[in-house]
């Protein structure tokens, strides 16, 4: 038995009237768990779901979301998640892309979302934030877990689409479950006893595999936050007493820079996650002394399921590395050839293991280019160290060439990170005439800090070489996101006197 969803019902056998989830005063016991979503399990299928079916799900995270997602896999369905801020248009892709069959959403999303659906000729169904009872069938026995083959796809995900069109990442049954056990057993090292956190998008495969799939192997209580603000988080941390905080590096900023982060009792948190981009040291150095917990930071995407190293419990960790490879992954440097580089050299991360994608969907020529002999090329720049442990010098699309020089933006960012008025930094490439490229920062500053550009400036030139230092400098009241909170470096505007990309 392969699917996915079989982990809900052997937990709900061990650990029945434990909780599993919570939103504020809303919440559910396995039990309850998996009744729900065995009653949409059997609501789809009343709808015509069948098993490899396509069905869409446009949700934020609210208690739905487990359930509609553990329903589908029940059902034997393959789960098209979407980020809830998608509008319509965004919405009809993803539909048509996948052959979806249905699409489920929550208010607001639910009238762009009934309006691809209408597009595109399928039915929409509008569910409760609570509880999804528009798509449940009758209550009764909870029906067993539609057999799916290892192989099998439990789960499209589509990448972000940095470049042309979104494509779609096929992930197996086998894929998420290793991940999501690896996750739990050697990572988080989560028991019944933890209270998880849900405040990554479980739209995204972070959120989806670290918080939600390991939370249910494990026994864990996972407490959602469908919209994330540093203060809340705070006071859900205060109130359902959080053993494990799991967020992007921006969201650890929103809660050291919260106006009342010390009238909160963080006293529970025995570990915190930190995965999506890099973590700026200073800002993780600064979280561990005002909260009094360890954070490790991981890397991974959404085609390696996502997690594909990390800074391991119990062994050395390096602020500022992304760590060793999990269990049952391989890692390792290449140039633009395939070949591994030599020892000390930057190479991009190529990734083999049972967590890789199946391929992306319906698109064998992408697939072929991106794991061109069973390694998944990233596109991420790295350093390996003499212990193993991997450090990204930055995105390949995102390095700057300045007159024939690289320069990684994320080193500029660290430098300019640890000015104290400094709260986000993004770091780009502007045209030059002459050199190709100009290094360039747009900086937003803590609540009530001041600094002044040509400070910033020399503050970043005092410490990284004198061809890297950013010579445009502007201050921004915020940087611009993406679904996952993640400070997207392609979508910042250059004033119109500083040049242009």
């Amino acid at each position: 038995m392969s699917n996915l969803a079989q982990h809900l019902l052997d937990t709900a056998e061990k650990y029945g009237e434990r909780p599993a989830l919570r939103m504020d005063d809303a919440s559910l016991t396995y039990d309850e768990f998996r009744d729900v979503a065995g009653q949409v399990a059997a609501g789809l299928r009343a709808r015509g779901v069948e098993p490899g079916d396509r069905v869409g799900m446009v949700l934020p995270n609210v208690l739905s979301f487990p359930v509609v997602f553990y329903g589908a896999l029940l059902a034997g369905a393959v789960v098209v998640p979407m980020n809830p801020l998608l509008k319509a248009r965004e919405i009809e892709y993803y539909l048509t892309d996948s052959g979806a069959r249905l699409v489920v959403a929550v208010e607001p999303s639910a009238q762009p979302a009934a309006e691809a659906a209408a597009t595109v000729g399928i039915d929409a169904v509008t569910v409760g934030a609570a509880l999804p009872q528009e798509l449940m069938g009758p209550a009764g026995e909870v029906p067993a877990a539609v057999e799916r083959a290892d192989e099998d796809t439990a789960v499209i995900l589509y990448t972000s689409g940095t470049t042309g069109k979104p494509k779609g990442a096929e992930l197996t049954h086998a894929g998420l479950s290793s991940n999501a056990r690896t996750t739990q057993e050697t990572l988080l090292e989560a028991t019944p006893d933890d209270v998880i956190m849900g405040c990554l998008p479980l739209f995204h495969v972070f959120g989806l595999t670290c918080s939600l799939n390991a939370g249910v192997l494990a026994g864990s209580c996972l407490t959602l936050i469908p919209r994330f603000d540093g203060s809340k988080a705070l006071s859900v941390v205060q109130r359902d007493r959080v053993t494990v905080f799991q967020g992007v590096p921006t969201m650890f900023s929103a809660m050291l820079h919260a106006p009342n982060r010390d009238d909160h009792d963080m006293s529970s948190l025995r570990l915190c996650v930190s995965g999506g981009s890099a973590l700026p040291v200073e800002v993780m150095r600064s979280f561990e002394k005002t909260f009094g917990c360890i954070v490790l930071e991981g890397y991974g995407l959404s085609e390696t399921s996502p997690v594909a190293s990390f800074n391991h419990p119990h062994a050395e960790r390096k602020p500022g590395s992304i760590g060793t490879p999990i269990r049952g992954v391989e890692l390792r440097l290449v140039d633009d050839d395939g070949n591994v580089v030599a020892p000390g050299e930057v190479g991009e991360i190529a990734i083999r293991g049972e967590n890789l994608m199946k391929g992306y969907w319906q698109r064998p020529e992408d697939t072929a280019k991106a794991i061109p002999d069973g390694w998944f090329r990233t596109g991420d720049l790295a350093r390996v160290d003499d212990d193993g442990y991997y450090s990204i010098v930055d995105r390949k699309k995102e390095m700057i060439i300045r007159g024939g020089f690289n320069v990684y933006p994320r080193e500029i960012e660290e430098a300019l990170y640890e000015h104290p008025a400094v709260a986000e930094v993004a770091c780009i490439g502007i045209a030059h005439p002459e050199l190709g490229e100009e290094v360039a920062a747009a900086v937003a500053l803590k609540p009530g800090a001041t600094a002044e550009v040509d400070e910033l400036r020399e503050f970043a030139k005092a410490r990284v070489a004198a061809y890297k230092y950013p010579r445009h400098v502007w201050l921004v009241d915020s940087l611009p996101k993406g679904p996952t909170g993640k400070i997207l470096r392609r979508a910042v505007e250059v004033p119109g006197q500083v040049g242009q990309r």
